[in-house]
């Protein structure tokens, strides 16, 4: 690429050539088709794809759809303003009175996305004298949330309970002292040991804050989390309107007392746009979807393929013990990922490559993740892909 006008492009391909040199460049794929499961790429032909979160095959479900339709003709489709100014509108208030119901919580405040709602509630409770102990395997938006709030921050050792216990009583003199961790994590698929992280915070007198963007709508009853299986009530909950209800935004959930503190300290809340009307109709209506019985059909269809996964994956040496949607294929070096997601794209399965910073170095991976949409068929297909790529 020929030398620019400007110093700064300049620099900035120089390091893109650096990512190239190392195999870390990324684009994006550009992908098309009403299915999340069935695509069509830019080369035109079509794969199955293990790629999405859709987990409860609800993203191109039709009623959600008339729903936003239905919103945008009362509403209009953007909210045009913050909440605070005039952008608070029925169908915010309604999916946000529909969330704390489902999840038997006082309150719930939404947030145009799952990265805004975890930024703006650590932002909002944590400052310089407070110390946040945060699970090393927590995703972006935690971390960046962390360091953003200006908080000693404390990592401890992936699903160490004694590790945060013992941060927890080094960091005693903090006036405020948070314990934050997801529960289904996003590229292992493995569960925080969320029962013992709460009985650690309840003796340390921390607040437990828990990232649930993986588990909602998947597990626990009428899919209300993994918390809700367990027995756990975080004292913040957090967690997506994109992943298992196939819709876009997030929000917190907890009590009437931290939504009114939210309302008026997280600045991702205070300083932007309002979710889309529509967006939000949508969202309350996947909700009532996944509530229901026919939700729990869906949930246990993903139950069924994540067991019969799971044991193929061990048969190939990638031992699982999820009970959730995610399934990581670990093959180490990003050169044997990128050349096995290639191998599988050959043979019209689609599962892009997980390479570092996302993962640790030396960790590079497939990651499989599972939707109600799948079948059995679908299954087979793939173990049979992946035992010959293998």
């Amino acid at each position: 690429m020929p030398p620019s006008d400007s110093p700064l492009d300049d620099e900035l391909t120089t390091d893109l050539a650096n990512l190239d040199r190392q195999r870390r460049r990324r684009a994006c794929p550009q992908v098309a088709g009403l299915s999340r499961t069935d695509i069509r790429l830019r080369d035109g032909l079509s794969a199955l794809s293990f790629a999405s979160n859709d987990y409860l095959d609800l993203a191109s479900d039709p009623r959600l759809a008339e729903a936003a339709a239905e919103a945008a003709r009362r509403d209009g489709f953007g909210a045009s303003a913050a909440r605070l100014v005039s952008g608070d509108l029925p169908a915010h208030r309604d999916l946000e009175t529909a969330l704390s119901a489902h999840l038997h919580r006082p309150a719930a405040l939404l947030f145009p996305t799952g990265y805004q709602a975890n930024i703006g509630l650590l932002t909002a409770l944590a400052g310089p004298d407070d110390l946040i102990v945060s699970d090393a395997l927590n995703h972006a938006s935690l971390i960046d949330g962390c360091r953003l709030s200006r908080a000693q921050v404390a990592v401890y050792p992936h699903a160490n309970v004694g590790a945060a216990e013992a941060l927890l009583q080094t960091g005693a003199s903090a006036r405020r002292r948070l314990l934050v961790t997801e529960s289904i994590f996003s590229m292992d698929g493995d569960q925080a040991p969320l029962a013992d992280l709460a009985a650690v915070a309840q003796r340390q007198n921390a607040a437990l804050i828990v990232d649930e963007a993986h588990a909602f709508g998947v597990l626990g009853p009428s899919g209300r989390g993994l918390c809700a299986q367990l027995g756990v009530v975080p004292d913040a909950l957090v967690a997506t309107l994109g992943k298992a209800l196939g819709a876009a935004g997030g929000f917190v959930a907890g009590s009437a007392v931290l939504r009114d503190y939210l309302v008026n300290r997280a600045r991702t809340f205070i300083f932007t746009t309002a979710l889309p009307p529509p967006v939000a109709a949508a969202a309350a209506r996947a909700l009532a979807i996944a509530a229901s019985p026919e939700g729990d059909g869906r949930r246990a269809q993903l139950a069924s393929l994540g067991q019969t996964l799971a044991g193929s994956l061990s048969r190939l040496g990638q031992p699982s013990q999820r009970t959730g949607p995610i399934f990581p294929f670990v093959l180490g070096g990003d050169e044997r990922a990128l050349a096995m997601s290639a191998q599988l794209r050959r043979r019209g399965l689609f599962i892009p490559a997980i390479r570092p910073p996302t993962v640790p170095p030396g960790t590079a991976r497939l990651r499989i993740t599972l939707s109600a949409a799948h079948s059995a068929q679908d299954l087979d297909r793939l173990t049979r892909a992946l035992t010959e790529a293998a």
